[in-house]
């Protein structure tokens, strides 16, 4: 039997967790890169700072390690899941380039990094999911970092769709729309008011669970006809 691996970034809450949960359940083993662990049993987790461009010098070697561990053979179905991410309040006229520095580094060049060093063991079937956001592809004001990563993001997605033709290994962008994950309520401050004005601008007037967009991150990573596409996964925003 062909040894299944997740590996994703950020899985120690909210979506990031609840992709490892829908990923355990079908037996993949499953390794974690974010600064906090994730307390689902059996998850090998590596304690990485991937903000910092320098984190491959010493973590290049613990994922090997985990990997290599992992798949006995060398290679087998990897899953690799981009989704660590960081949101700042900024703007354009504001913003300072060290703090845009940090935020394209763990958004856009931190998945590059963690492709280079996965790539070798990933088999065909394999696949790379870049976790966009609604923000890949529209704007909202004071979030300009954020939103110019994962404009980004999508971009490296498709380059990675097509320098990988012919290797067998798909990759996708999902977008999650308005998520109620610890990430967003920080946003907003945890005002209740405020999410249930964002929930009023979606046709199923409610935030969506991160179990629901565990099960679009499978579905993108595991169905290769999805290749090079953007998967908008919002439950319908409410154009105004």
């Amino acid at each position: 039997m062909t040894a299944k691996l997740l590996v994703i970034t950020g899985g120690s809450k909210g979506i990031g967790r609840a992709v490892i949960e829908r990923f355990l359940n079908d037996g993949f083993a499953v390794i974690n890169i974010s600064r906090s662990p994730c307390s689902v049993e059996g998850v090998v987790n590596l304690a990485l700072d991937m903000s910092d461009i320098r984190w491959e010098e010493k973590g290049g070697a613990l994922v090997h390690s985990a990997v290599s561990a992992a798949l006995p053979t060398g290679s087998g179905q990897v899953v690799l899941v981009h989704n660590a991410a960081i949101m700042h309040k900024d703007s354009v006229d504001a913003i300072e380039a060290k703090d845009f520095s940090r935020v394209l580094q763990l958004n856009v060049v931190a998945p590059s990094q963690l492709n280079q060093l996965i790539l070798p063991a990933m088999a065909p079937g394999s696949a790379i999911v870049y976790v966009g956001s609604t923000l890949s592809e529209k704007a909202v004001a004071n979030t300009c970092s954020y939103v110019t990563s994962k404009h980004a993001l999508v971009g490296l997605m498709r380059a990675t769709c097509q320098d990988l033709a012919g290797r067998g290994i798909h990759t996708n962008c999902v977008c999650p729309g308005f998520t109620d994950t610890e990430m967003l309520r920080a946003h907003v401050g945890g005002d209740q008011s405020i999410l249930d004005s964002i929930a009023s601008g979606v046709t199923f007037n409610r935030l969506i669970e991160s179990q629901e967009m565990a099960a679009a991150i499978y579905a993108a990573a595991t169905q290769p006809v999805f290749n090079g596409a953007v998967i908008h996964a919002n439950l319908g925003q409410i154009e105004r």
